[in-house]
Formats: structure tokens, sequence, C-alpha cells
């Protein structure tokens, strides 16, 4: 069975996404408290597969996991993009006339302004993250709450869906990018179905050093599909 490490607990979109992803595979999900230390657990086991945000159509990149990717050892090997899609749970007997109170991620809570601003007497909450706002709710039998999460969370947790799909703009995706330690990447992906590629480089701060660079890739017919700055701690 393949073990995965994810950012968040149970039920979040790192989940959402991995489970996706290995669709056809029975997977073991590993909860990690932060990016960072989604690394710090493939470093110290190598079987350890993980998935990791890295841009959102909205938020944009996430240049702090652009860096952690860079200073690791791990191999990109796959991505998925995930629609996301944001649903309103409660207790499973509340009504949306019972709630007082809604809880989830800041993120979440701003990408929902339109449904929100139809209820302009519920209080907003901000919480560390949408899962574990709808986890605090079923564990502690908060009455009068909702959380946004997604629609997965709601039924891990045994919450009552009231809403779905109240994000305000529908073409929210986020990338995720498949990472795995570089022995056992040919476990994960075959090489002929290998089409993308990732690579760093540093350029000196002369006229027209980056032309230079895309020149010699579209001499080689390759597709740019995304470039992405990065500033050199000190310089």
């Amino acid at each position: 069975m393949k073990r995965v490490a994810i950012q968040g607990i149970a039920g979040c979109y790192h989940e959402v996404a991995a489970r996706n992803y290995f669709r056809d595979e029975e997977i073991a999900i590993e909860p990690c408290p932060t990016f960072a230390h989604i690394f710090k657990a493939m470093s110290k086991d190598d079987t350890l597969l993980g998935i990791m945000a890295i841009e959102n159509t909205i938020a944009g990149s996430l240049l702090q996991n652009h860096e952690l990717l860079r200073k690791s050892d791990v191999c990109i090997v796959g991505e998925y993009k995930l629609r996301i899609s944001h649903s309103l749970a409660a207790l499973p007997d509340e009504t949306m006339d019972d709630i007082a109170e809604i809880n989830s991620h800041p993120i979440a809570l701003m990408q929902c302004e339109e449904f929100l601003d139809e209820y302009p007497k519920i209080k907003v909450v901000e919480k560390g993250d949408t899962a574990s706002s709808a986890k605090e709710i079923a564990e502690k039998n908060l009455k009068g709450h909702a959380a946004i999460c997604s629609k997965f969370a709601a039924e891990l947790y045994g919450l009552k869906t009231l809403a779905e799909g109240i994000e305000t703009n529908k073409r929210n995706f986020t990338r995720f990018l498949i990472l795995a330690d570089s022995w056992q990447k040919e476990n994960i992906i075959q090489e002929s179905d290998i089409n993308k590629s990732s690579i760093v480089f540093s350029l000196p701060h002369s006229q027209g050093s980056l032309s230079k660079v895309l020149t010699i890739l579209s001499f080689y017919d390759i597709n740019l599909t995304k470039i992405q700055s990065l500033p050199i701690i000190g310089r």
C-alpha cells in the first residue's frame, strides 16, 4: 500500500487530491502539520510519497513551496489539478436557520464572500483549517456552528451538507505536485509517460540573460507552461 504525506488533517483538500490521483489504488494518508514537515517525513522514510499544493488560480504560486522543493532531494513524479468546491456543513439535525456561526480557514472564507454576504447576521470566525473546522464541530457537538469545508470532509466527520458549491469563483483550481524519492520514481510513473520537466537555474544580472535561455527552449520546440522567479536570499 502506498503511503502519502499531506499537509493538514484527514478530510482536507490535500487528501482529496491524493485520493483522486491514486483513485485506482488503496493508499494510507499520513497528515503533517506544515509543508516543511512533509519533506522532513520523506527524508526519514524514502518509501513515503508526498503531495503538495504549488499554485492556485486565484492565490497564485506558493513561493515557499518552490523553495522547499528546491532545497530537497525529492523528485516530482506527477501532478493533479483539483477544482476547489466549498460546502457548508453542520450537525445532522441542524438547518440553515439554526446557524449562528460559520468557521473555516481565512482563505476559504474569502473565497465564499458572496455566499456569506447573504447571511449578514451569522458570525464568521477564522480557523486554522477547513477540515479541522468540520472535525471540531463534530467532536464537540457544536450546535449552531457550521464549517466551510470540502464535501469529503463533511462526510468523513458525519456532518450534514447544508449548501454545496458556495465558492464565488467556480474556476478555482489548485495544482498539486506528487513527490517521491528518486530511487522509487520508476514505481510511480513510467518513463514513456513523462511529458513535463521542471528546472531551476540562476542567471547573471545582465541584459538579455533570460532571453538567451528562452531562445534555447524555443529552438528545441519546448513549450514553456510556467516561469517563476525567486529571490536569492542575501543577494
